[in-house]
């Protein structure tokens, strides 16, 4: 009996042990629905006919991109989750989360209302928004690389959705789709499904006979989101010339819309013919990347086919992790430092200078911290404390995730007198690029009993950071020069299958005593 007892705890103790390594198998991923309540999170106003479905991956990546998939007319999220199977296998291998919206009931995707043509304007444009934001939070998602596919009313969707919210995607494709509010021109917001098929329907876009220069698209377009200068999201759109259903002229005036919006020549860099029938031409930004094209397919109805490889491939998807492909290609140009305090020669503290740095590019280094003025002929006066530390440069929403931020400025001397100069903060931290290096801290002043000087914070998690020299790590004694003090991480403890282990062991050790005794 005390044998079998003796082999249950072993077994038992074993078992909680493979436990704690052995993950169970979880079930295969599938798109689910997510309660309206959990993804609108406290946004009131919203349409309620538009709903929520997602496709997460069993093995998802540490920060996941995500890719909206807005349907076409008549379409449901569980129809676009089919249709686009090979974009989910290849989301099933990398790791990506897909969105599938749903507008339950309706004709089309509302691309045409007022309030889905402002941002944060409580239309379908800002719901399936809320979508995304909802996923980034709960999922950890990489917010630098969400995007937009979709054909029909799903192509026009994605035009409204990178047009309205360039804040929110990095690029979109569009199959047939037509420009960022074109479908305003004599929009029926008639929502539900009408028995003439006109609800959320623009007659004059889909005709093609809505025309504009490339100057008012563009201002149309920045209209939707006003004051904002940062990165506008690349586009490829496709289309069939012999479209009756969304026709073929609005390519032409796709193109005026979207090298306006994006600063660049209405002539093509350059045309070419991937395969016969199918027309390519393409446009480059500064920095020589391609930010917009078309494909133009000669004979094809409203029947353009959808290629998840080649979405994938577009997006930067084809390969788990990495960044987007046009941040990669384009990390923007820096701004330039701030200038140097100014010293103020009657005992006040000089002026930082300001951090450089400029939207779109990698933030400028900040400007030194001013010197701080004495007054060499009454020592009585005020003494002035160091000079204020500038921000590092500010970080751009440009071409890139952001720029590395520009290094804090150095702290301003301390007075000549028994206290110690005032320690400058570091530069600013600003969420995006690389984590700016946090500011000298200044240098006590002549004393013989002055202040250990702070510890600057180290630099990104990982190796254990550096103190600066100065004081101690408890605070410092002025009459000790300090000492630099490395803080190093703490080893983190053997884990609780070690504890299980030695458990074990106990458990046969005294099984073995009673034993004995027995």
């Amino acid at each position: 009996m005390e044998m079998n007892r003796y082999r249950y705890q072993t077994l038992a103790l074993a078992s909680l042990t493979l436990g704690l390594v052995i993950a169970t198998p979880a079930s295969a991923a599938t798109s689910q629905k997510v309660n309206q309540a959990d993804w609108w999170a406290g946004v009131t106003g919203l349409p309620s006919y538009v709903n929520m479905y997602i496709y997460v991956p069993d093995k998802l990546a540490a920060k996941p991109p995500v890719i909206v998939a807005p349907h076409h007319c008549g379409g449901t999220g569980s129809s676009s989750y089919s249709e686009m199977s090979s974009l989910v296998s290849i989301a099933d291998k990398n790791g990506f989360i897909m969105i599938f919206p749903e507008a339950t009931g309706q004709n089309c995707w509302d691309a045409g209302s007022d309030r889905s043509l402002k941002h944060d304007g409580k239309g379908d444009t800002h719901a399936v928004v809320q979508m995304v934001r909802y996923t980034l939070s709960k999922y950890s998602g990489d917010a630098s690389r969400v995007y937009s596919v979709g054909s029909s009313s799903g192509g026009i969707m994605t035009e409204a959705l990178i047009g309205v919210y360039p804040d929110i995607f990095m690029a979109g494709v569009s199959l047939m789709g037509v420009p960022c509010g074109c479908w305003a021109a004599s929009y029926n917001d008639v929502t539900g499904k009408p028995s003439d098929g006109t609800g959320q329907w623009s007659g004059p876009c889909a005709g093609g006979t809505v025309t504009k220069t490339a100057q008012q698209w563009g201002d149309l377009v920045r209209s939707y989101f006003p004051g904002y200068t940062g990165h506008r999201p690349r586009l490829q759109h496709w289309h069939g010339t012999t479209d009756t259903t969304l026709n073929y002229k609005v390519m032409a005036e796709d193109i005026k819309e979207w090298t306006n919006v994006l600063g660049l020549s209405e002539t093509p860099t350059g045309t070419d013919t991937p395969k016969s029938g199918t027309t390519h031409q393409l446009w480059k930004n500064s920095c020589g990347y391609t930010v917009y094209e078309t494909f133009s397919l000669s004979g094809v109805g409203h029947s353009v086919p959808f290629d998840g490889a080649a979405v994938a491939a577009y997006f930067g998807l084809d390969k788990a992790g990495g960044t987007d492909p046009e941040t990669a290609a384009c990390p923007g140009s820096g701004g330039t430092g701030g200038a140097s305090g100014a010293v103020d020669a009657g005992g006040l503290p000089g002026t930082g200078g300001a951090g450089g740095g400029k939207d779109g590019g990698t933030g400028g280094t900040g400007g030194t911290g001013g010197t701080s003025g004495q007054d060499a002929k009454e020592d009585t006066r005020p003494l002035g404390t160091g000079g204020a530390q500038r921000s590092g440069g500010v970080v751009g929403g440009g071409g890139s995730t952001g720029g590395a931020l520009g290094g804090g400025g150095a702290s301003g001397m301390g007075g000549a007198n028994t206290n110690g100069g005032t320690i400058g903060n570091g530069g600013t931290i600003v969420t995006g690029g690389s984590v700016a290096s946090g500011g000298s801290s200044a240098r006590g002043g002549s004393t013989s009993e002055g202040a250990g000087g702070v510890i600057t914070s180290g630099g990104t998690s990982g190796p254990s950071s550096s103190s600066a020299v100065g004081g101690s790590t408890t605070g410092g004694n002025g009459s000790s020069g300090g000492c630099g003090c490395t803080v190093g991480g703490h080893a983190k403890g053997t884990g609780m299958g070690a504890f299980l282990m030695v458990a074990l062991a106990w458990g046969l050790r005294r099984q073995r005593r009673r034993g004995r005794v027995g």
